[in-house]
């Protein structure tokens, strides 16, 4: 590890010293005869720019998804409605109400997720808390009927995903390899993380049918990945590397490198540095108030990371399988809680506030989806 590196810790993250390639089953590994573009190091000192409002007076705002389009799904986790925003002008149209929500803690309707296949089938996945626990469901998107009429009947195509009143995890979205991902958490019930006939505390990869993907750890299962805390951020690099924010309990927020069947140490672990070879160390590592990361995006070389308790906004830049430089901080509790971050595919970013969601201070406009000018 560098000194500067080193230094990197004293400003509560850090970087890891690399590890093994991809293995098979791994989004990097899935298509071995494919090209892959050339990534160049990100510089050290990046920019974001608060280009403009989309949209504003949304009501708890957690999972985004960019249709084909550009327009934006938004699911509201109280209200358990999706709702589209227009990329230009920010025009909402409801689609409808998820049937079946139980919002409660830090439950109800959470990520979302369009589905590779959206342009012939207008399938649209949903993460979201039921009486009896959490799953994943899709819906068929139909935008010639009426508004708030829009969503076709929840078909699941997984439950079973322990719920509780917090560390519900929440996040979906479909990788390079075109299966599922999700992101769960343990409920607070810490066992549940290191017991791999759970879902919980995990991160899952499975068929848009909701099986087991081909080349899991475990063929039986969907199970991807193990040993997490709550799980509310994933992203592929450029190289189609997994990447995956969780928060920390008392000490450490985690940006972890994601590989198939590894343990990432909870409850017997937090943050890096503790040599035991069982578990893998966070590539990046932030004291809990700095963080409290729920959603990441790549772009530009970096993966942006939204914090909620630490109310700013992360840039980690990469190089391969580390960091390239200590992470910066941007709109330090200029907007409050940050939520959700995704690719606005030129370049830039959108960014959703959570300040509606019991624990932020709301201010008037809020909450809102701001556009972003990064480098």
């Amino acid at each position: 590890m560098t000194s500067v590196l080193a230094a990197s810790l004293l400003l509560a993250a850090g970087c890891s010293s690399g590890g093994a390639p991809a293995r098979a089953g791994s989004p990097a590994a899935s298509s071995p005869g494919s090209p892959r573009p050339s990534v160049s190091t990100p510089p050290a000192q990046g920019s974001v720019t608060v280009a403009s409002t989309l949209t504003t007076d949304l009501i708890s705002p957690w999972g985004v998804a960019a249709l084909p389009d550009g327009d934006l799904l938004v699911s509201s986790r109280d209200t358990g409605k999706i709702w589209r925003v227009a990329a230009d002008g920010g025009r909402r149209t409801e689609l409808g109400t998820v049937p079946g929500v139980a919002p409660g803690g830090e439950g109800g309707l959470l990520g979302l997720a369009v589905a590779p296949s959206y342009g012939r089938d207008h399938q649209v996945y949903a993460y979201f808390t039921t009486e009896s626990d959490n799953r994943i469901a899709r819906m068929v998107h139909d935008e010639k009927k009426p508004a708030g009429r829009q969503l076709g009947a929840p078909d699941t195509v997984l439950k079973g995903i322990p719920k509780g009143q917090v560390h519900n995890g929440g996040r979906i979205a479909f990788g390079p390899d075109k299966m599922l991902y999700a992101g769960t958490g343990e409920t607070g019930d810490t066992g549940l993380a290191q017991d791999k006939k759970s879902l919980g505390g995990k991160i899952l990869r499975m068929t848009p049918d909701g099986g087991p993907a081909h080349g899991n750890p475990d063929a039986g299962s969907v199970v991807y990945s193990y040993g997490h805390r709550n799980v509310q951020g994933l992203a592929w690099d450029a190289e189609g590397r997994l990447w995956a924010a969780e928060f920390g309990q008392n000490t450490w927020d985690e940006l972890n490198l994601i590989e198939p069947g590894r343990n990432y140490g909870w409850p017997e672990v937090e943050g890096k540095g503790r040599g035991d070879a069982r578990f893998v160390d966070p590539v990046a590592q932030w004291a809990t108030a700095d963080a409290s990361p729920s959603g990441i995006a790549y772009a530009g070389g970096s993966i942006w990371m939204a914090g909620l308790r630490g109310e700013r906004l992360w840039r980690i830049p990469l190089a391969g399988r580390e960091t390239s430089a200590p992470p910066q901080a941007f709109l330090k509790g200029e907007y409050g809680r940050l939520r959700t971050v995704v690719p606005a595919g030129d370049g830039g970013l959108w960014l959703v506030t959570s300040n509606t969601d019991g624990r932020g201070e709301p201010k008037k406009g809020d909450d809102r989806i701001l556009r972003l000018k990064v480098s």
